[in-house]
Parts: structure tokens; C-alpha cells; sequence
């Protein structure tokens, strides 16, 4: 009976460190589309986020990430930024654009996958885009952020 009793405790257990961690899974195209436009989280709660792009064409030619901004930020200011950035795979290096971003993959071409783990900030709304020059404009969605 006790080794039941410890057995359904470590059970319990793992249910709540389980519901700690949740997994996004974001897929991109070549027509420059992201499958979801949204996903919810929980403050305080760690985060993998998946990206493959599914598409054919390269980096260079078509190259997809997910960047993740903090609450408020201006996404024409900051992808402006972006396009200058090809060095960085168009992640802008100055500290006060690096600042607002939560959370970035790699940049991708077609058939290529990447993680990033975050933990999830204070409950809000938080912009997610593709950085890539010109994807911005309709690669984009917001990460709901529910508090505890």
C-alpha cells in the first residue's frame, strides 16, 4: 500500500512540473506565412518554441525566424532595424534594439528547424515576427502571456 501511495504522489508530481513547460510549434512557407498567428502562455512558464520552415528556398532567399518583442514595442521601428542587419541574420546588434527582444531562433531556409527556451515574462500581449527584410509585414503574431 505505501509503495502505491509513493507511486500516485510522484504522479501528481510530474503532472505539475509538466504543466510548467509547454511546447510551440510554428511552421513557415516559402509564401511567407506562419500557421498560427497567436499562442498562449503562462507567466512565469517555460517555454520551448520549435520552428521549422517547410518550405524550399534558402536563407538567403527566403530565409524565416520567430523573434519575440516585448510588450509595446514598435514592430516598424524595430524592423526597420532589422533590415541593416544581415551581418546578425537580421537581428539588430545595438543594445537598445537586442532589449527588446524576449526570445529569437536562428534564421532558417527550407527543410531547416530550430528551438529556443524562454521563460514566459508578465502577463501581457507580446508581438512575434519574422525579422527577415519585408516579412514583418504579414509574418507576424502576438504571444498572450495569461498570469497565474
Amino acid at each position: 500500500m505505501k509503495k502505491f501511495f509513493i507511486a500516485l504522489f510522484l504522479a501528481v508530481c510530474c503532472q505539475f512540473a509538466v504543466a510548467d513547460e509547454i511546447k510551440i510549434e510554428i511552421t513557415s512557407n516559402d509564401q511567407m506565412q506562419y500557421n498560427i498567428k497567436a499562442f498562449e502562455v503562462t507567466e512565469g512558464q517555460k517555454v520551448l518554441l520549435s520552428l521549422k520552415h517547410i518550405g524550399q528556398l534558402s536563407s538567403t532567399q527566403k530565409g524565416h525566424n520567430v523573434v519575440i518583442l516585448k510588450a509595446g514595442t514598435s514592430v516598424p521601428a524595430f524592423s526597420s532595424k532589422c533590415a541593416t542587419a544581415k551581418d546578425t541574420n537580421y537581428i539588430p546588434a545595438d543594445e537598445e534594439a537586442k532589449n527588446l527582444i524576449i526570445a529569437h531562433t536562428k534564421l532558417l531556409g527550407g527543410g531547416e528547424s530550430d528551438e529556443v527556451t524562454f521563460t514566459a515574462p508578465a502577463a501581457g500581449s507580446y508581438p512575434f515576427i519574422c525579422s527577415f527584410p519585408g516579412h514583418c509585414s504579414v509574418m507576424q503574431g502576438v504571444m498572450i502571456v495569461k498570469p497565474k
